[in-house]
Parts: structure tokens; C-alpha cells; sequence
């Protein structure tokens, strides 16, 4: 057993180091993280003249390639939420504000010693993609943590709730304070109140994620509290908090992960293979290639309905 185990390990290791595994990284990871989105994106350009299509795909495949290293080389799928690298070139080594990067190639560079930090959370490609194309939206962000890294995505908006009307006047309301008025209407408050403070902590990063430190003429308030009175303040310390709750990322991941191996939803005979799986991630220190390989050993997958008939 443990011989048949060891070999089917170096086989999905082989198959990950394939470049052909990179159908896996655009194919799920697109879906996943949706962050092929930023290719049907269009950002106001006059108020965001740094974005051009050169940037757009720099945006893309900085996500592309960060995926397609944690998959190749069995990284650990907790660094979703707080790597301390990303790949750029200097297209967008320059965006971030990040010295010492020069030529078009992307190369590893190391993110911990900047504000924004490493993560899906601080690439340009997820934060665009969670905007609006004139302003960024706390709402939108923390909708997309909910659903995408912590399994938990909240219920569609009650009818005829007015949505949030663009920033008036001198700049001197924050989009924060609007949102605090937004959250006055009782039909609003019960999910703004899970969403809007995972959106804040991402309030530095503008519509395109460019790192700023005013709104208007207003700084920057990124601090928020997550249930169990846990607070932060800025994307640094929220992600922090996301990597120590990370029970219920593994159990989403695991869950997506599932379901594309198969190719169909989830069934009711499934959902303990999920948890089994699930549970044990943390003893393989979170490695991609035990969670591909405890989904292809898994009964469902093993008996999964392949529509070819005899």
C-alpha cells in the first residue's frame, strides 16, 4: 500500500510538472479565483491613466503564474491568503511601487517587505476584478472573500434596496462614511456587516489596486473587525487573521477542487469524502499535491460517471 501510495504521488507529481498542467491552472484557478475576468474589464481611464492592455496582461498573468508555482512545485495552498512573493515584470514591479525590477520577464520577487504584501488579496488582477470601473467596492471585495477563500457566500441583496450612489461633492466623504449610511437601512445591515469589514481591509488598494493612502481628501481607514472581536487594521493584518482561520479556505478549496475532478456538483454521498479530505490537510502541512492526490484516491472519483457508453 504504501508503495502503490508513493508511486501514485510521483505520478501526480510528473503530471503537475508537465507543462500541460497549465489547462489545471487557467482552467480551475480561472474559475476559482475568477481573475480571468480582468480581460472584459474597463476601468475609467481618466481616473485611472495607469491603466493600459499592457498592464491588463501583466495583471493576468502575474495571478497565472503565482498559481501555476504553488501547483508545479506542491506549495502550500494556505499561501493563497498570504504568500510572501508574487511573480511580476516591470511593467508592474513599477504599478506597485516596487524597486529593482527590470525588463519584461516575470521573475519571483519577494513581497513581505511591502505594504501590500503578497496573496490573491494584493495581486492587481482580483482587486480590478472586484471593482467598479470608477471606484473600488468594499462590497464587491468582501462578497468575493466570502465566496471564493472562506466557503461562505452571503445571500443576494433584498429587492429594491437602492444601490450606493457615486461620491458627490468635495471629496470630503470617504466611500467608508457613505457605506456607515448605507448601513442604516435595516434590510442592508445584516450582511454588510459580514462583507464590509473584509472590504475595508482592502480600502488602500484603488479600483485597479494601486497601493493609496487617501480617499478624496480623506485617509485611508482599513481597520475592521471580524467575528470573535478579531481586529485589523490594513491588508497585512487581515490576511493574518484569514491564514489562522484557514479551517474553513482549506474546506472551500477542497470542496472547488472536488467538484472539477469530477465535473459535476457535489451529491449528498460526497460531502464526508469533502471533510475526510479536508481534515486532513493540516497534518500534509497544506501541500497541493496531498489534496489532488486524497481527491484521486477518493470513491468518488474512483466511480465517477464518465458519460461513455459500452
Amino acid at each position: 500500500a504504501l508503495r502503490q501510495a508513493s508511486t501514485l504521488r510521483a505520478q501526480i507529481v510528473r503530471m503537475l510538472k508537465d507543462p500541460r498542467s497549465r489547462a489545471l491552472v487557467e482552467n480551475f484557478g480561472g474559475q476559482w479565483l475568477q481573475y480571468r475576468n480582468v480581460d472584459v474589464m474597463k476601468p475609467d481611464v481618466e481616473k485611472f491613466p495607469d491603466f493600459d492592455e499592457s498592464l491588463r496582461h501583466a495583471m493576468k498573468q502575474e495571478t497565472t503564474l503565482f498559481l501555476a508555482d504553488l501547483m508545479q512545485n506542491n506549495g502550500r495552498v494556505t499561501d493563497v491568503l498570504d504568500a510572501r512573493h508574487s511573480f511580476l515584470n516591470e511593467r508592474l514591479a513599477r504599478f506597485y511601487g516596487v524597486e529593482g525590477v527590470a525588463g519584461p520577464e516575470f521573475r519571483r520577487v519577494d513581497m513581505s517587505a511591502t505594504p501590500r504584501g503578497g496573496g490573491v488579496l494584493a495581486q492587481a488582477s482580483v482587486l480590478t476584478t472586484s471593482s467598479y470601473s470608477t471606484r473600488p467596492s468594499p462590497v464587491l471585495r468582501g462578497r468575493w472573500i466570502l465566496e471564493n477563500l472562506l466557503h461562505a457566500p452571503p445571500p443576494p441583496p433584498p429587492p429594491a434596496v437602492p444601490a450606493l450612489e457615486e461620491a458627490k461633492g468635495d471629496g470630503s466623504l470617504s466611500l467608508r462614511m457613505q457605506m456607515e449610511e448605507h448601513r442604516k437601512n435595516p434590510a442592508c445591515a445584516s450582511c454588510h456587516s459580514r462583507m464590509d469589514p473584509l472590504g475595508f481591509g482592502l480600502e488602500n488598494f484603488d479600483a485597479i489596486g494601486k497601493w493609496r493612502e487617501l480617499d478624496g481628501k480623506v485617509r485611508i481607514d482599513a481597520s475592521g473587525t471580524l467575528p470573535g472581536n478579531q481586529k485589523f487594521n490594513g491588508p497585512i493584518e487581515l490576511k493574518k487573521l484569514l491564514v489562522e482561520d484557514r479551517e474553513a479556505f482549506v474546506r472551500g478549496l477542497t470542496e472547488k477542487m472536488l467538484i472539477y475532478a469530477l465535473g459535476r456538483g457535489l451529491e449528498r454521498g460526497d460531502t464526508p469524502v469533502m471533510n475526510a479530505i479536508a481534515t486532513k490537510m493540516p497534518a500534509a502541512d497544506f501541500r497541493f499535491v496531498f489534496l489532488v492526490e486524497e481527491i484521486v484516491k477518493s470513491l468518488p472519483f474512483q466511480m465517477r460517471r464518465t458519460g461513455v457508453r459500452s
